[in-house]
């Protein structure tokens, strides 16, 4: 299906603001009325390179919503993705102001992480709603254990880090129940693991680029 060119240009846009995290949050942040508590130098460095991983997946889920978004045929679905987007472009925003709190940059490879993502969202849509849905609802269990391990791994004095992923890991578990509600089905075990070892590439290269 030929695009016209402003849905091109809005396209474009929309990925660019994704990857600069421009893009306003569409609720406050959880850690707004946290106080920044002083973190000795190495604890702020692993804070950072925590958020920065955070970040990136935040990346890789606008990435996502707007490839599913884009390739499905089913309006009611598109709705839905977007969102969702619309939801986790907050997740991306907290994540991007609590990184530069931190002293810390985004990951250097951020587009390569959305067209990544990008295109897994294409493909997994054009298979079906069902697989499209269900590829959300394990992304988002996956997510959802990445996050209980980032909380763990946090300093503990780092209470607006923790504010934001506590929050962020709530919006997950629901994100991922609307999908298995909307007729997510449960990808192959193959499937599953091989997203697993993407995830972990992911994180461990963000942590440090």
């Amino acid at each position: 299906m030929l695009l016209s060119p402003d849905e091109l240009i809005h396209r474009f846009d929309r990925a660019l603001r994704a990857v600069a995290s421009v893009a306003g949050a569409a609720a406050p942040s959880p850690a707004a009325t946290v106080a920044d508590a002083p973190l000795a130098p190495p604890e702020r460095a692993h804070a950072a390179g925590l958020m920065r991983v955070n970040h990136v997946g935040e990346i890789c889920a606008q990435a996502l919503y707007h490839g599913q978004a884009a390739a499905t045929r089913n309006p009611e679905l598109r709705t839905h993705l977007e969102r969702a987007a619309i939801e986790e472009g907050a997740h991306l925003a907290w994540t991007a102001e609590r990184l530069r709190e931190l002293g810390g940059r985004p990951s250097l490879l951020n587009p390569f992480w959305y067209v990544g993502s990008y295109a897994l969202g294409v493909a997994a849509s054009r298979i079906s709603d069902a697989v499209s849905l269900g590829f959300v609802s394990e992304t988002e269990a996956q997510v959802e254990r990445h996050l209980e391990e980032h909380l763990e791994k946090l300093p503990v004095a780092d209470a607006k880090s923790h504010a934001i992923l506590e929050q962020m890991r709530v919006d997950e578990i629901r994100h991922g129940q609307e999908a298995r509600a909307a007729g997510g089905v449960t990808l192959p075990l193959p499937v599953r693991l091989a997203m697993r070892v993407m995830s972990k590439v992911m994180t461990t290269t963000a942590y440090r680029i």
